[in-house]
């Protein structure tokens, strides 16, 4: 009876052992599949073409990870609320959604090193006479729930003791209400800023100067305990700058001084 039950409970170890040893990595390259979330109305890093195709630097990065995994991409357009649910709920495998790598965040899911890095900037109705940060005081403003912006710019707002801070679901949906004059100013960053001024999508607005804010580092999320794929993902993002692929996406999406994807006095 005792080496029966030793027996058993071997087998139950090492069938448990298999399960722990189970990687993401693996179940991707397996399915021939990666699923990645993609913010699709975050010009120039996600956006639809003229055909309604995604196009951008983050659906650009996603077919790379792809191409070099050696399976299909698949892009699951993904609004910037949902991008942390989707991971958790199974919807998609990786995120490459302009993600900021908060300590909070970090809580929930696993970050690799910074793939991008934004500055932020001013845009502000015409009409609304703001020239600068500072001149937000006072105002209507207001930026995508969530986001390392919103979070800051309601944060300022409060200080401030001043003005109103109104959430919206997404970029489209902030600059429009900035273009019909229910926002006064928004804090974005200066990629998407710019890409939506120059659109024409969005008349009566303009980028009027740079928000203090500090860099927002940005990179791949995936599950927190999937180390393998974390690791397999960092190598990746190395590789891309090795080979300058990085450099020829930014070129191609942005333009313009590479950013800094290191950070000063912590970290080369």
């Amino acid at each position: 009876m005792k080496k029966t039950i030793m027996a058993t409970a071997l087998i139950a170890a090492t069938g448990f052992a298999g399960a722990a040893q189970a990687d993401k990595l693996d179940d991707i390259i397996a399915s021939g599949t990666l699923r990645c979330a993609v913010v699709l109305d975050f010009p120039p890093m996600g956006m639809r073409d003229a055909n309604n195709e995604p196009v951008g630097f983050d659906v650009d990065y996603c077919n790379d990870l792809a191409a070099a995994l050696g399976v299909s991409a698949e892009i699951v357009e993904t609004p910037f609320p949902e991008r942390i649910p989707a991971l958790m709920s199974g919807r998609v495998d990786v995120g490459v959604a302009s993600t900021s790598d908060t300590l909070e965040r970090a809580k929930t899911v696993g970050f690799t090193i910074p793939y991008f890095a934004f500055e932020m900037a001013v845009t502000a109705n015409d009409g609304a006479g703001i020239a600068s940060y500072e001149g937000m005081k006072g105002h209507t403003v207001g930026a995508v729930a969530g986001t390392y912006e919103a979070i800051a710019l309601e944060k300022q707002v409060q200080e401030w003791g001043e003005g109103e801070f109104r959430p919206y679901q997404t970029q489209a949906d902030v600059f429009l209400a900035l273009s019909q004059g229910q926002l006064d100013a928004t804090v974005s960053t200066s990629t998407v800023a710019m890409a939506n001024v120059k659109t024409g999508n969005f008349p009566g607005i303009s980028v009027v100067g740079k928000a203090p804010f500090d860099t927002d580092y940005v990179a791949l999320f995936t599950s927190r305990n999937e180390y393998g794929l974390i690791n397999y993902l960092n190598l990746f993002v190395n590789q891309q700058i090795r080979t300058g692929r990085y450099a020829e996406l930014y070129e191609k999406w942005v333009g313009g001084e590479l950013p800094d994807l290191t950070v000063p006095n912590a970290y080369r």
